[in-house]
């Protein structure tokens, strides 16, 4: 693989991690807390809506699972195509 191809594919699945780490964000923080609450609120989760609760701190959670889950699959790309710093 020339130094150029291993560029551009590193590049892709760096811009194919962040498409779906972006969507996943989106659809948690504006799709679950705010399109979907009415919705959600049938729901009760520890008492509370978890169309309210998405709103309020599930989204918090999910963005701090998507940072580790960046790491990880950052580390995993940058290993695959020869750019770690190990």
């Amino acid at each position: 693989m020339t130094s150029e191809s291993n560029a551009k594919a590193y590049w892709s699945a760096t811009l194919g991690l962040l498409t779906k780490i972006l969507i996943i964000w989106f659809i948690v923080s504006y799709g679950a807390g705010i399109l979907l609450v009415d919705v959600l609120n049938g729901i009760k989760l520890g008492g509370y809506p978890l169309g309210f609760w998405f709103a309020q701190q599930g989204s918090i959670y999910v963005f701090i699972a998507l940072i580790f889950w960046y790491a990880k699959s950052m580390g995993a790309i940058d290993r695959k195509y020869g750019m770690s710093e190990d």
